[in-house]
């Protein structure tokens, strides 16, 4: 009899069908417990899922585990839903609930649709319909992507009438809000100085106090593409805050990692690789006793993987920057060295000449660099023939090499000279700025577990 049955109550909407075709949270709670009432059973409870597709995933349906744990525990017989579609529109999905109510001996019922789970008609039917609703929902899908994307291409807004900080909407368009714009502006002009996203934040929060936007809707200003005109495949999607090559080498040398209050900066943090699973190493300060009894803090990475911990090397802060400033400078003249190597090819006289020019220019710079050294130019001097003699450099540069010899012009500028001299001068977070700004990794050798080589960042005269 149908009155020894305990039955539960499952109700759902999505958004967009709130209030349309009497599939209200509301409408379907009257008429299934009316249904329940007719046919003598016991409701136990009701379980809703407000504003959730059918085709989300499982864990995103709160109402449904719910449902399910009463499920496990034995506490249903039967449980009572209005339409298939408000129960599921995933085949995956209702295969893993239809195993867990097979197991508990717990049946399921639509009142407006003849599926019955209880019979083995039921269920064939219910698989066929269910192949119908996903492949429908999946045309949709798709209809919507491609509607999306012609917005997205004609420069139109895809996400109603919110914009992100910095933009308003007008005639379906973004464009710059002109209030908060300089605010914007600053906070780039400020980042592009230190490369850090903490210092930033705090910037903006102190210098407009309350005019200031949230730390959120700053750090979004470092990581969504529309700031750089950009949406998906178009790349005029509105008018830019910064240009893409910005954007790009801010998501590449951007700060990743929070420090502690009261701490300098960590040097190398996201630019070491961990060469077991690639991921970055972070920093972090291991402490230590004295033999005189007080304690010291130095500075060590480790691979930042904390869901596949592995044995991996630590390398210890002072240890990695005196690796760097020894090797930085013969790195960067053998890789410029193999660039004008692979350029190498049967020359016109006109290229010989070419050649020869270059050749003279790159001796004179040697000269030049040498009495700098000694002390027997000044800086001024210095820094004006290096000008003349790097223009002519670049005029006559193989054009099949021109723009990887552009792409190292910033760290050529900058390890001439007495580089290193001015760098031990800098304090820690200028350090890091430094490094953020020059290299994009540091590789580590499995076998020694020391660090084996370095890599500039690319694109650099950008």
């Amino acid at each position: 009899m149908n009155k020894s049955l305990r039955a539960a109550i499952y109700i759902r909407v999505s958004t967009e069908e709130q209030h349309l075709n009497g599939l209200s949270l509301p409408a379907q709670k009257k008429a299934l417990t009316e249904f329940a009432e007719r046919n003598g059973y016991h409701i136990t409870d009701y379980y809703a899922d407000e504003g959730i597709s059918a085709r989300k995933p499982m864990k995103y349906r709160k109402g449904l585990l719910r449902l399910l744990e009463d499920v496990k525990r034995d506490k249903l017989d039967m449980i009572l839903v209005t339409k298939l579609d408000r129960w599921f529109r995933n085949i995956k999905d209702y295969n893993i609930t239809e195993e867990i109510l097979r197991a508990h001996d717990c049946h399921w019922k639509t009142i407006y649709e003849n599926y019955d789970s209880s019979t083995a008609n039921g269920q064939m039917v219910i698989n066929i319909m269910l192949s119908v609703n996903q492949a429908e929902c999946d045309r949709t899908s798709e209809r919507i992507r491609a509607v999306l994307d012609y917005k997205r291409s004609i420069g139109e807004v895809t996400s109603g009438r919110c914009a992100c900080y910095g933009y308003k909407v007008v005639n379906n368009r973004l464009i710059k809000d002109m209030a908060v714009s300089p605010i914007i502006e600053d906070a780039y002009a400020h980042y592009l100085s230190c490369y850090s996203i903490r210092s930033t934040i705090q910037y903006i929060q102190h210098k407009y106090g309350e005019s200031a936007p949230t730390a959120n809707k700053i750090d979004r200003l470092f990581k969504n593409e529309t700031y750089a005109g950009k949406d998906k495949d178009n790349l005029h999607y509105c008018e830019p805050y910064i240009s893409l090559e910005q954007f790009h080498k801010i998501r590449q040398i951007s700060v990743s990692k929070t420090m502690r209050e009261g701490y300098d900066p960590y040097l190398f943090s996201s630019l070491i690789k961990c060469p077991w699973c690639g991921n970055n190493y972070t920093g972090y300060r291991k402490r230590q006793k004295l033999m005189n009894g007080e304690e010291s803090i130095y500075v060590r990475y480790r691979c930042g993987n904390k869901l596949r911990r592995h044995s991996c090397a630590h390398l210890t802060e002072h240890i990695v920057e005196e690796y760097m400033i020894s090797h930085i400078r013969e790195n960067l003249e053998q890789e410029i060295a193999e660039i004008a190597l692979k350029s190498r090819r049967p020359h016109s006289r006109t290229e010989s000449e070419a050649g020869a020019a270059r050749e003279a220019a790159r001796r004179e710079l040697e000269r030049l660099n040498l009495l700098f050294q000694k002390g027997r130019i000044t800086e001024q001097y210095y820094d004006r023939q290096c000008e003349i003699l790097d223009a002519r450099l670049v005029k006559y540069q193989d054009p099949e090499n021109c723009t990887s010899m552009e792409s190292y012009s910033i760290p050529i500028k900058t390890f001439r000279g007495s580089w290193r001299e001015l760098y031990l001068q800098l304090d820690k977070a200028h350090r890091q700025t430094f490094w953020k700004s020059i290299i994009s990794s540091i590789e580590i050798d499995q076998e020694t577990r020391r660090i084996c080589g370095f890599s500039f960042l690319k694109n650099l005269a950008q």
